[in-house]
């Protein structure tokens, strides 16, 4: 394709900061810097907080298909001459109706999977502390009987509405999509409607920004970058610390959460050579990550795509993880971690015991072929064309 494409990113900001917003950035930055014009379309929920009170009585049926959105992209895929419509994130202001306003102005609409939620209301695949996809065996009122999204029937009820309502008019079937692994496409897939060869795989990626040290200079430490919180696995991370013999090596927990003071109380009941540093910059943290032996993921859920593996990649350290979801998916055993049962503590331990290294120069080698800005850009660019060239059959 000669002529740079001008591309609409689409984006609907939760309350609460969260790595697709960095995804967002990143890549319209990376069309930018390459000579695309980027138009960017975006909602943020903070907005709900000053809602007048008859916008709030919409908002069941706007959050499934809102106008406004419709009139919005309609306009600027006109005013902009947009070539290609790239969603990320559609809950709860902009609403699927982007995909309908895209497609009835002809231009092809790619929507990357940040998580679940086409299959699950609540996103993640986990209840209760343990997977779970009975909405994809069962059916999507299984979410009701839980409370699924936030733990309200009611707001699982209107998500439920809503993915009933467009796999109905079979709008899923005909976008496209970004998946960030091989196990986020095979997953999609349970979704009848979506046609393979409309599903693409492309992680996100990350600029290098710390230089690589090499192992022998490497401090005798580990890292935990994260929330402090059983779904993340703390629990099991320091319960495995415990078991290692003295002297331990030291481990660094970067992150707060729900079971911070548990945290705190458990390594000073064990005198565990443990330390809690509490909310850390991404910076500090892919700086201790750069000088550690490797980056410790004990996640108990399938995750999205966490962006620190591939920071720990960037500086040529190795990851320890679960064999679960999307995390276990990208480490790649013996060449870039380690990978153990997520669930199984003494698997865990086990794997803690017995020294281990990789040659760190590898694992920089292996982020700069998969994971780097220019690879990604190339892999955008060729998901573009085939979206393209599909919307024109």
């Amino acid at each position: 394709m000669g002529n740079k494409q001008n591309v609409l990113i689409v984006h609907n900001y939760y309350q609460i900061p969260g790595g697709e917003d960095t995804v967002v950035a990143n890549e319209k930055k990376m069309l930018e810097d390459h000579g695309h014009r980027v138009v960017l379309y975006t909602r943020n929920n903070s907005e709900l907080k000053n809602m007048r009170f008859y916008q709030k009585l919409l908002l069941p049926f706007t959050t499934i298909y809102n106008p406004r959105t419709v009139r919005d992209i309609k306009r600027i895929i006109r005013d902009e001459c947009i070539d290609i419509v790239h969603v990320h994130n559609t809950l709860s202001l902009i609403s699927p109706s982007v995909y309908y306003a895209a497609l009835k102005m002809k231009k092809p609409v790619v929507q990357t999977i940040h998580n679940f939620r086409l299959l699950c209301p609540g996103a993640t695949f986990y209840r209760n502390g343990h997977i779970c996809e009975e909405c994809v065996t069962h059916g999507l009122g299984w979410a009701l009987r839980y409370g699924c999204y936030r733990g309200s029937r009611l707001q699982t009820l209107i998500c439920v509405i809503s993915t009933k309502l467009h796999r109905m008019t079979g709008i899923y079937g005909k976008i496209n999509y970004i998946c960030l692994t091989e196990f986020n496409k095979e997953k999609l897939l349970h979704l009848k409607q979506v046609r393979p060869e409309r599903v693409f795989v492309k992680p996100n990626f990350v600029e290098r920004t710390v230089d690589f040290i090499p192992e022998q200079k490497r401090r005798d430490q580990f890292v935990f970058a994260g929330r402090l919180e059983k779904l993340k696995g703390i629990d099991i991370l320091l319960k495995a610390w415990k078991q290692l013999d003295n002297p331990a090596p030291k481990l660094i927990l970067c992150g707060t959460g729900p079971l911070e003071e548990w945290c705190r109380e458990f390594i000073d009941k064990y005198n565990l050579n443990v330390e809690l540093k509490g909310f850390t910059s991404n910076m500090d943290v892919r700086n201790l990550i750069a000088e550690s032996k490797a980056l410790i993921l004990p996640t108990q859920c399938y995750e999205g795509f966490p962006m620190v593996i591939i920071e720990a990649y960037s500086v040529g350290t190795p990851v320890i993880c679960g064999n679960i979801g999307n995390a276990g998916c990208s480490v790649i055993e013996d060449q870039t971690g380690w990978k153990y049962q997520y669930n199984n503590l003494e698997d865990l331990s086990r794997l803690l015991k017995v020294p281990k290294s990789l040659v760190g120069a590898d694992i920089v080698r292996h982020y700069t072929d998969n994971y780097s800005e220019n690879i990604n850009y190339q892999k955008t660019i060729a998901v573009y064309e085939s979206c393209t060239a599909l919307n024109q059959q």
